[in-house]
């Protein structure tokens, strides 16, 4: 690739801000509105640590009420920037815009998002990452619109041409589509020259279709941290083994072994008979940080101990999210990278 080539950076080279929307009445969150604020204003908290949050809100009264509730848990409110834009739900880790460096400028790319398959309602959602674009502070921007499905959660990149994703959920969304087809067009869009497949890795209760963002994630460009489970009378015991063995068996762009970081494994989480998606891999790497989903389980020390081997150089910060999975998502679904200068602030 050349210095002015389009490229996908990866999540840890530096950010210019990290995009989440507010819940409110009106999306899915209303049943439990109250407990997931609270998990809100810890996450807000935590990246305006570190950097700026751009907060997606619907409407004048969600953003007085979110301004005031940030506000008094005495977050630093220079860091937190509204920015006024209507939504279905607020998992913006797949509705929001992939952003490439694209010469001496970035390129947001817009794909197409269809409730993950039509399972929800999504034409705000679908309609966002445009949206955006028209805010003065990523108009600067190219736009690319995809006529594709893609979220964001099912893609994963080492900054250097490598794509990591599982054959399930492009599958899912593409039937027709062989995965020579599927290959050619990830590389060209995502400005890959590689496509690193994963046949195996599933959670109960994710609605995704198996996002690779629950699953395995690069720490770096020769390492990947990646979801275990250790107890063999749970049913994700031989599908996540399998997982470990493909993960083992890819090779780095220099032929080697990738270092993989094995999670630990929550005990269950249940709503009623439902079993919850709880992943300790969907975390979120800011500037300096690695915000981690903590679930109340007695895992969750050993996941920030293992996080932090996996990124020696980074504080790890532990995000209350056991309310986040009742929806089936965690913090990294919530949110999305924007890169260093692609942001007007």
């Amino acid at each position: 690739m050349t210095a002015t080539a389009a490229r996908f950076p990866a999540e840890w080279e530096p950010q210019a801000a990290i995009l989440l929307a507010w819940p409110h009445a009106g999306t899915d969150w209303a049943e439990r509105l109250a407990e997931v604020e609270e998990t809100y204003i810890a996450l807000v908290g935590a990246i305006a640590r570190f950097q700026p949050a751009l907060v997606c809100v619907a409407d004048a009264d969600v953003e007085a009420y979110a301004r005031a509730r940030l506000a008094s848990a005495r977050i630093d409110m220079a860091r937190v920037r509204f920015l006024p834009l209507d939504y279905d739900d607020t998992w913006l880790r797949d509705t929001g815009p992939v952003t490439l460096r694209d010469g001496a400028g970035f390129r947001m790319l817009d794909f197409r998002f269809t409730g993950w398959g039509g399972k929800f309602a999504a034409d705000r959602d679908d309609r966002l990452a445009g949206r955006l674009h028209q805010l003065p502070e990523f108009s600067g921007n190219g736009l690319q619109a995809i006529d594709f499905a893609l979220e964001g959660g099912a893609i994963e990149t080492d900054g250097q041409g490598s794509l990591l994703t599982t054959w399930r959920c492009l599958h899912e969304r593409h039937p027709d589509v062989g995965r020579e087809q599927l290959e050619t067009r990830l590389r060209g869009w995502l400005a890959q020259e590689r496509v690193l497949w994963l046949e195996h890795g599933y959670l109960e209760g994710d609605d995704t279709d198996a996002h690779i963002d629950t699953l395995a994630r690069f720490a770096a460009a020769d390492a990947i941290v990646h979801q275990a489970c250790d107890d063999p009378d749970d049913a994700h015991h031989a599908e996540l083994a399998a997982m470990a063995e493909e993960l083992a068996a890819l090779r780095d762009r220099q032929g080697r072994p990738y270092r993989l970081f094995a999670l630990p494994w929550p005990r269950p989480i249940h709503d009623g008979g439902r079993r919850l998606a709880a992943s300790y891999a969907n975390f979120l790497i800011v500037n300096g940080a690695v915000l981690m989903p903590a679930y109340g389980d007695p895992a969750d020390g050993a996941a920030q101990a293992l996080l932090q081997r996996a990124f020696p150089d980074r504080e790890i910060v532990p995000v209350p999210c056991r309310a986040l999975i009742w929806q089936n998502g965690s913090l990294h679904c919530l949110t999305m990278q924007l890169p260093a200068g692609s942001v007007a602030l």
